[in-house]
């Protein structure tokens, strides 16, 4: 077979099972509020009231769902919406085009979820291309990263959310793509398009700009490709800019892509948080539609919380977040299932079903963890480590959830690749060759304790509510999210 034949036959695998699901779960409902968010947001966009949630109708069925809240209405509230920048706006205008080209009706979640599959699906191609380029003399491990990336399970159902991610993947793994490219073949349209891809990746979700700075800082010190760099760093910033600058406006001072700062800070660092989204807490602010409001409420809590235990807030709660980023895959599961989103699951479906979801991660980090530490360190292959780590620190400094490792999953399925396509003579030869291989090793086996330690304390953490989610009336619990 070419090597054209195996990624395309890997692909319509990938595009195959993520319809199906699409298909066999046509009629359910979104069940989250950052899909409910997601949704008017778009609406209003089709509508021609431009970027503003909460709607009079939306707001009744808001208010209705959370009676005991005390909504903060703007005096001056308009019954199309309140104009907002609480979320970036790319994937609403994304869903805003599949709305505006299909319609605004009952079958509009179902057709968003069709294009998800196919964005999603080309994470296949895409994640081979980059590994391709970095072992260019070694095609089994793109094809098994390939593969990887086909099957993951949380990859073949995230087409069913509402959610960013189904854009962040795609852009996040051109960016990375984009930029290997650029430092291989030194092409200045290579920077330009990697600055083009990083400013609509930080228009979908603003905390890659945290690996955007590193590239520059990077590039600009270590490269040397300053005149590349300045264009690239140029691009992005005339990328984010109209939407920088329509906030500022609305808000008569100085703003970013989104104003949840404030949010992140309460929700993160509030007495009775462990660093996570927590279903109570996270409520505290929702009253507030008014988002520069709320943003200055949750600053000035956020700040007050971190000032009364500054031990806590940098060192207990980046451990904890740590924790929670690399945690098992069971927050969707948990939660969907346990409010009937699928029905009854007898036994032992369920818990076939839960491993089916779970052990996948487990491999996927452990091997990554090694896959690492033979990592071949060079000018083009420096770009994706650095990515792992440009989006993983910010999530542990600030806010943490397991689903936001999922936009990594791409990323270590090629270390994970690595990993299996040299096996233990590679594993070996490493920690024979030099002191700098026994190190690493040594590093990627601490890791791999440290993540079996995590979750070993998770799991026996949560056992009671799992028991109850195994149980005969498991998708009757209603756990929140």
């Amino acid at each position: 077979m070419t090597q054209k034949s195996p990624i395309l036959l890997i692909f319509l695998v990938a595009l195959a099972m993520r319809l199906a699901l699409v298909v066999a779960l046509r009629a359910m409902p979104i069940g989250l509020d950052d899909m409910f968010q997601y949704d008017m947001l778009a609406r209003s966009i089709v509508a021609g009231d431009g970027y503003r949630w909460y709607a009079q109708d939306d707001l009744y069925l808001v208010q209705d769902y959370f009676k005991t809240l005390d909504f903060q209405i703007p005096a001056d509230y308009d019954p199309r919406g309140v104009p907002t920048s609480f979320r970036p706006p790319l994937y609403p205008a994304f869903l805003a085009l599949i709305y505006w080209l299909t319609g605004v009706d009952a079958d509009r979640f179902f057709t968003a979820r069709l294009v998800q599959a196919f964005l999603n699906a080309a994470l296949v191609p895409l994640t081979f291309a980059l590994a391709r380029r970095i072992f260019p003399e070694k095609p089994r491990i793109a094809l098994l990263a390939a593969w990887i990336v086909a099957l993951y399970p949380m990859l073949v159902m995230y087409p069913l959310a509402l959610a960013t991610e189904n854009l962040f993947y795609i852009l996040f793994l051109g960016s990375v793509l984009s930029l290997t490219l650029a430092v291989q073949t030194g092409s200045t349209r290579f920077f330009l398009l990697s600055g083009l891809l990083l400013g609509l990746t930080a228009l979908t979700r603003s905390v890659i700009l945290a690996f955007g700075g590193l590239v520059i800082l990077w590039g600009f010190f270590y490269l040397r490709e300053r005149k590349n760099i300045v264009l690239l760093a140029l691009t992005l910033a005339l990328t984010i800019s109209p939407w920088v600058i329509r906030n500022s406006l609305l808000y008569e001072r100085p703003m970013g892509i989104e104003t949840a700062m404030g949010y992140t800070l309460y929700v993160s660092f509030h007495p009775e948080s462990s660093g996570t989204f927590q279903y109570g807490i996270s409520l505290d602010l929702i009253p507030y539609l008014d988002d520069a409001e709320r943003d200055k409420v949750g600053v000035e809590k956020g700040l007050e919380f971190i000032a009364a235990d500054p031990l806590r807030a940098a060192i207990e709660l980046p451990i904890s977040r740590a924790g929670h980023f690399f945690g098992l895959e069971r927050r969707a599961l948990q939660y969907f299932y346990s409010n009937n989103f699928f029905g009854y699951i007898p036994q032992p479906w369920l818990s076939i079903a839960s491993l089916l979801l779970l052990l996948p991660w487990v491999v996927l980090a452990c091997s990554a963890a090694f896959g690492l530490a033979l990592w071949p360190w060079r000018r083009d292959t420096f770009i994706l480590p650095l990515a792992v780590f440009g989006y993983t620190l910010p999530h542990i400094l600030l806010l943490a959830e397991e689903r936001f490792h999922y936009n990594l999953i791409p990323l270590l399925a090629v270390l994970a690749a690595l990993c299996w396509h040299g096996g233990r003579d590679s594993l070996r030869a490493a920690w024979a060759a030099s002191r700098a291989g026994k190190l690493a090793l040594s590093l990627a086996l601490l890791a791999v304790l440290l993540l079996f330690f995590a979750w070993t304390g998770e799991l026996a953490r949560d056992w009671p509510q799992l028991s109850q989610l195994l149980s005969p009336d498991g998708n009757k619990t209603g756990f929140p999210y």
